[in-house]
């Protein structure tokens, strides 16, 4: 019997992967929070600022997560960072399903439909992807 054993990408391809997670969670934090941020975006509702924080959360979670990825990558700081993004991730699906903030009056496609298979594909793919994290994460914790 051939067993395969999985290899990691070398160091700095994963750094750079890291630092481009970094990047775009600083610039959508930047273009949420700067002016004049989520208000410029026309589909938005007022009731995005009840989100905004929740977003934020999940935004510098990631940012931080890079962060420390960057610096130091063991397998299970890795799958630990995936758990906590995760969890981040799947709050702030579950808080813009609950409010959607989205209005997209007068547009001849059912817009909010499409924007609610979104989610709910958004919601399922975080909830495997935080499943599989927990699982890596128990692995490499041994």
């Amino acid at each position: 019997m051939t067993t395969t054993v999985k290899t990691r990408p070398p160091i700095r391809s994963r750094r750079t992967g890291y630092l481009v997670g970094v990047v775009l969670n600083g610039i959508l934090l930047i273009l949420v929070n700067g002016t004049p941020g989520w208000t410029a975006v026309p589909f938005l509702t007022d009731r995005f600022s009840s989100v905004v924080g929740v977003v934020d959360l999940a935004l510098v979670a990631g940012l931080v997560s890079g962060l420390v990825q960057v610096w130091h990558d063991p397998e299970w700081l890795v799958a630990l960072d995936g758990v906590v993004t995760s969890c981040a991730g799947l709050v702030a699906l579950v808080r813009i399903w609950q409010v959607f903030p989205l209005d997209f009056a007068g547009a001849s496609v059912d817009w909010a439909w499409v924007a609610r298979v979104v989610l709910v594909v958004g919601l399922a793919g975080t909830a495997i992807g935080l499943l599989v994290q927990l699982l890596t994460l128990a692995r490499k914790a041994r």
